[in-house]
């Protein structure tokens, strides 16, 4: 026997104070009673009032012993008193709720997600009152929703306010977190119950262990779904201005199914493929698509299915990025062709005698000098000795190129064996500049870092024996790339999954330098394992992975749709258990006791209340005798010892 809501001691001190006052209130019950009687002659007056010593004694210890008896039973219903151990009986149940990205598919009574919290309510039902329940959510992460709590309401709302993510279910690390919890906080541990569709990543079916406590509380199936998986978009190699664009679809039903996928940009139809999909089977349909301008592209499942949220996927494709040259020289065609190979550039030639400053861009000065500073990027072909931006030394002849700076960008790649310029002019660095090429006499080609940046050359690539080597054309594309490193960034975009991303990169890629950020330029965590790159979110987001001059942009809207089906052990207990089966429990009293104790109420006041007042004695009849006198009540009688004189008469 014990008791649920307060203590002995608080029930014996709520008992002594309320049998204390009614007790008080028996012993100073002086309530008179009015009589009536016939004329006042009758009174006799006292010189003085005689001291009358009243007993104090409880008049109807009956209705006193009824009244205390039916304020026990009251305190005891309010205490809620239980029969047996207080521990005994009572569980600590894991409740797990399935919150992936499947239990927004559809089944044949609506959405899982909506099933499944019918369900978790279902449960809460059949279990006894004083079991405690924890709730946890399970997607990607498990996470408690709600310790260990008896009380249903906070439970339910636990319940109501779960929703489903975008990442797939991580059965293994719920199961672990379900068993650790009891055995951390439960005091006696209860079942482990899983409510969800059951569809987990395939990587993940020979690691799931179930615990033997185990309940499974199953939904019905979806319907058939298949959905994107990826879209990605990347510039063409051959030409800029196309769109090399591939889809990837998955068939996670039972049967084969033909999908047509459609492709629009900025809303417009641009594509349609049609793909018949084996059950599991995933499938890459390519497009391609010419576009200079920026945009939305959309590729859309035209297909229904049970699962509408992986049916669409978009991407917003940046626009052709493009730089303005500017080329003052006598000789154009000598650039015509290096610019050319590059369709960011876009090359404008002029003379140096219509020479006028240039605002944007990057500036090509052939062999002479403007009377000021360009105030953008600038490279210089052969500057006039006497007005060069950086001191000339002196001019060499038939002189030999000795070695290349090749560990910085402006030097990547080149090599050259036995080359002998006829010409060149060697300057004189200062404390900053880099040399590039230099002689056994000094730098000849040098660049000058800062805002703007500057490159001399002290020969003409195009007019000396350098236009037969590869160098030549190398050496412009790598100084356009120091200048402005956002025309030769290869961009490829994605639309993806959230959750785990694998990057494989080229063998040959730096990856030194490997940043991998967030939307907010906060940096991801990623392992690093030979030239692959792993990261995880859990949450729709974009992600950034920049090394060298390769940028990879991930757009993680899609939901991570697991592709197996886990099938419980066959002991595992299944279904919601009825009240006979769920434990356990105490039988609620306090009903019982409240009704004996309002009962005992009102019996008191039936058999011992004084809400009437005593009725009036009848008058005396007409024919009374007059000499006959009515006889006094003795409690309005006072008497006194008759006096000295009346006695002596």
């Amino acid at each position: 026997m014990f008791l649920l809501n307060l203590s002995l001691g608080e029930l014996l001190g709520l008992f002594a104070a309320a049998s204390g006052v009614l007790v008080a209130l028996y012993l100073l019950d002086r309530s008179r009673r009015r009589q009536a009687v016939a004329t006042l002659r009758f009174w006799q007056s006292a010189d003085r009032p005689s001291a009358v010593r009243h007993r104090r004694r409880i008049q109807q210890p009956w209705s006193l012993a009824l009244q205390l008896i039916s304020v026990a039973l009251l305190l005891l219903a309010i205490s809620q008193l239980r029969f047996g151990d207080p521990d005994a009986g009572t569980r600590d149940h894991v409740l797990i709720l399935d919150t992936s990205a499947w239990m927004s598919a559809r089944g044949p009574k609506g959405v899982l997600m909506t099933a499944a919290r019918a369900s978790a309510l279902a449960y809460l039902r059949a279990l006894p009152e004083r079991d405690r329940v924890m709730v946890i959510r399970a997607d990607a992460l498990a996470t408690p929703a709600i310790g260990f709590e008896s009380n249903r309401r906070v439970l339910a709302r636990a319940i109501a306010q779960s929703r489903p993510s975008s990442s797939a279910l991580n059965l293994p690390q719920a199961f672990a977190l379900a068993r650790r919890m009891q055995r951390l906080e439960s005091r006696q541990p209860g079942e482990i119950v899983y409510i969800g569709a059951g569809r987990i990543p395939r990587t993940d079916l020979g690691q799931v262990a179930a615990p033997p406590n185990l309940r499974l509380i199953s939904l019905p199936p979806p319907g058939d779904n298949f959905g994107l998986r990826r879209l990605t978009v990347h510039r063409a190699a051959e030409d800029p201005q196309l769109w090399e664009i591939s889809v990837a679809a998955h068939n996670y039903s039972r049967t084969a199914q033909t999908v047509r996928v459609g492709l629009l940009f900025a809303g417009a139809p641009v594509g349609t493929r049609t793909a018949t999909l084996a059950p599991g089977e995933e499938k890459i349909i390519d497009f391609r698509y010419r576009n200079r301008s920026g945009g939305w592209l959309e590729a859309r499942l035209l297909t229904a299915d049970s699962f509408p949220d992986d049916d669409r996927a978009t991407l917003e494709v940046p626009s052709e990025p493009s730089v303005p040259v500017t080329v003052f020289s006598d000789d154009p065609d000598s650039f015509r062709p290096v610019l050319a190979a590059n369709s960011w550039m876009q090359a404008r030639f002029e003379r140096p005698s219509a020479y006028h400053p240039v605002e944007s861009g990057i500036v090509v000065l052939d062999r002479f000098c403007p009377d000021s500073l360009p105030v953008v990027d600038s490279i210089w072909i052969e500057p006039p000795i006497n007005r060069s931006p950086i001191p000339v030394r002196y001019v060499e002849h038939n002189v030999a190129l000795a070695r290349w700076r090749s560990d910085h960008p402006l030097a990547a790649g080149l090599r050259t064996k036995d080359l002998r310029l006829k010409q060149t002019e060697v300057f004189a660095a200062a404390p900053g500049d880099i040399p590039i090429a230099e002689t056994d006499t000094g730098p000849i080609i040098l660049a000058r870092p800062g805002k703007p940046k500057m490159v001399l050359l002290g020969f003409h690539p195009e007019r000396s024996e350098m236009r037969y080597e590869l160098a030549a054309p190398l050496l412009f594309a790598n100084t356009l790339r120091w200048m402005a490193p956002e025309l030769f960034r290869r961009r490829e975009l994605s639309a993806t999954t959230v959750g785990g991303t694998t990057v494989t990169f080229e063998p040959d890629t730096d990856l030194a330098g490997l940043r991998v950020t967030a939307d907010n330029q906060e940096s991801l965590p990623y392992t690093l394992e030979g030239n692959t790159a792993r990261f995880f979110t859990a949450t729709p987001g974009t992600v950034r992975v920049q090394t060298g001059d390769r940028e990879l942009v991930y757009s993680q809207i899609l939901p991570q749709m697991a592709d197996a089906v886990w099938l419980a052990p066959r002991q595992a207990r299944r279904g919601i258990p009825s009240a006979s089966t769920a434990g356990p429990a105490n039988r609620e009293l306090w009903p019982l006791l409240a009704l004996l104790g309002l009962a005992g109420l009102v019996l008191e006041w039936q058999l011992y209340g004084r809400g009437r007042l005593p009725s009036a004695p009848a008058a005396h009849p007409a024919g009374r005798s007059e000499g006959m006198k009515p006889k006094r009540p003795r409690f309005l009688t006072r008497r006194r010892p008759p006096s000295t004189a009346r006695r002596a008469s």
